[in-house]
């Protein structure tokens, strides 16, 4: 076993999706007791199982006192919360142009983004002040650093959370607690007709998705997208003692798709 994490214990909220249970996975494998937090109890069940995590909870981001709750329970199970890593889905309404878009899709991702983000980082922060330690993770697309037509409120929603994460640093850094954020736009393997639909409200063919992952491979400096286990790996990375006093920053596995 990878003993990076051992004896540290995480939450990761939105752990039944594909980014949040393979990092909650490989945080596993890394010797961490790792609880998964979402909205869906079938689809968090059976995630837990798979991936090993010491248990989940049925929370939903927006509601603060569902999070303060599970926090509150996760560290009367373990002792402590070490790892706090939020990839909730926040609802990004894409494929329209700001000229065309109603206002509600525009700040959906912004608002729900922004209010989840805040209230997972400042409850898991809170715990890791009072303890002396801990890190709090995030992620988003990068595309506060540059965009591209049709992106909807995404820009808007990353600019505010990479916001948070330099302000929230700021303020726990003092007290042990290191914050860092993850740019990773478009990971391939994630891309199914089922989450197009979801986002852009229309269902493309499969050939039409080989298309679109094909063009983001060839915009990357390395023409390739980035894998799920690249961007888990540099999550449990960031949290392991091996990341030192990274904090207040956002370490770009985009593979050049945006400046960092």
């Amino acid at each position: 076993m990878n003993a990076q994490l051992q004896d540290r214990t995480a939450i990761v909220w939105g752990g039944a999706g594909s980014i949040g249970s393979t990092t909650a996975k490989t945080f596993a494998e890394a010797g961490a007791k790792v609880y998964l937090a979402g909205r869906t109890e079938v689809a968090l069940a059976a995630k837990a199982e798979e991936v090993g995590a010491a248990g989940f909870g049925v929370v939903d981001v927006l509601d603060e006192d569902a999070v303060v709750a599970f926090v509150e329970r996760v560290v009367a199970e373990t002792g402590s919360l070490d790892i706090s890593f939020n990839v909730a889905d926040r609802g990004d309404i894409q494929g329209q142009t700001l000229l065309e878009i109603s206002t509600a899709d525009y700040t959906q991702p912004v608002v729900r983004g922004i209010t989840g983000s805040f209230h997972t980082s400042r409850a898991a922060a809170r715990q890791m002040v009072a303890q002396g330690r801990g890190v709090v993770l995030a992620l988003d697309s990068g595309s506060a650093r540059g965009s591209a037509p049709g992106m909807g409120g995404t820009s808007a929603a990353d600019g505010a959370l990479d916001a948070l994460v330099r302000d929230l640093a700021a303020e726990v850094g003092p007290s042990g607690v290191r914050v860092v954020g993850i740019w990773t736009a478009g990971i391939t393997e994630t891309f199914t007709a089922e989450k197009f639909e979801r986002v852009i409200g229309t269902r493309l063919p499969e050939e039409s998705l080989d298309g679109i992952r094909a063009n983001l491979d060839e915009m990357r400096m390395t023409k390739r997208s980035p894998r799920l286990k690249e961007v888990a790996d540099t999550a449990t990375f960031l949290a392991s003692d091996g990341a030192g006093a990274i904090t207040g920053t956002w370490l770009n596995v985009s593979s050049g798709m945006y400046p960092s």
